[in-house]
């Protein structure tokens, strides 16, 4: 028995069937016990090679996402968070958003939870077998600057945002962007435009986006009609979860 064990998992082993390998014991034992027939075990045990290859692919897409940590809708705080739309950010759980190629919009002051939610979908996205990619604004510009610099910008603008069923783009406004700056964005927004779903997070009212674009009202106008097309406006109001401690303790003074 022992020899065939060891021939069984050095077959594995060069078959890459990690899955048989770690449950191909436990499922012999479990047909023996129900007398199961030859095909039952051999579903069996392909089903838990199947499962152990799936999770892998979810663990390795969460990893490549580029997520700055892990966040999940379970991990949000609703009762403090009093002024997120919890019903219309439950329902994005469904990712119905990803599949229509459309956008979700997080807006809020600094504090509200939008980068967690941004990432809790990101990462949701990435456990239902979607390629995701997470950036900041500022991040994904300074990329594409580069690239341009290097004669590079269309085989980095597909390879940066193009390849990803999912963009999530965190930060939009919170620095000021350059006339080159906001015209790369604005390229990003028209590449994607029906075809791949954004996810956006932004500290900026829709009417103030015009200052964070190098004041170019027209550009801002342009880009807000690709992006609201098809969009979900999740607006988030209230006080800073980061700032609650603090607050508590009088070193910080509660907002008007």
């Amino acid at each position: 028995m022992n020899l065939q064990h060891e021939r069984l998992t050095q077959l594995c082993a060069d078959l890459r069937l990690g899955g048989i390998a770690a449950d191909y014991a436990g499922a012999a034992q479990r047909a023996a016990e129900t007398q199961a027939s030859y095909p039952d075990f051999l579903e069996a045990v392909l089903r838990s090679e199947l499962e152990t290859r799936r999770a892998r692919a979810r663990q390795m897409l969460a990893r490549v996402a580029g997520f700055p940590a892990l966040k999940t809708l379970d991990g949000y705080d609703f009762e403090f968070a009093t002024g997120a739309p919890r019903q219309q950010i439950t329902a994005l759980a469904g990712l119905a958003f990803v599949e229509r190629a459309e956008n979700v919009i997080l807006l809020g002051p600094s504090g509200v939870g939008k980068t967690h939610l941004a990432i809790a979908l990101g990462y949701l996205a990435t456990q239902a077998g979607i390629k995701t990619r997470f950036t900041s604004a500022a991040d994904l510009v300074l990329q594409l600057e580069t690239a341009q610099r290097q004669g590079r910008l269309k085989e980095v603008l597909h390879r940066a945002v193009s390849l990803y069923r999912l963009l999530v783009i965190d930060e939009i406004g919170y620095l000021p962007l350059t006339q080159n700056q906001a015209n790369l964005l604005f390229q990003v927004v028209s590449r994607r435009y029906e075809k791949g779903a954004i996810v956006l997070t932004s500290n900026l009212s829709f009417g103030a986006w015009d200052q964070a674009f190098a004041g170019d009202a027209v550009l801002t106008a342009a880009m807000l009609d690709r992006l609201m097309h098809h969009a979900t406006v999740v607006q988030i109001s209230g006080d800073s979860y980061r700032l609650r401690g603090k607050r508590k303790e009088g070193l910080v003074p509660k907002p008007a």
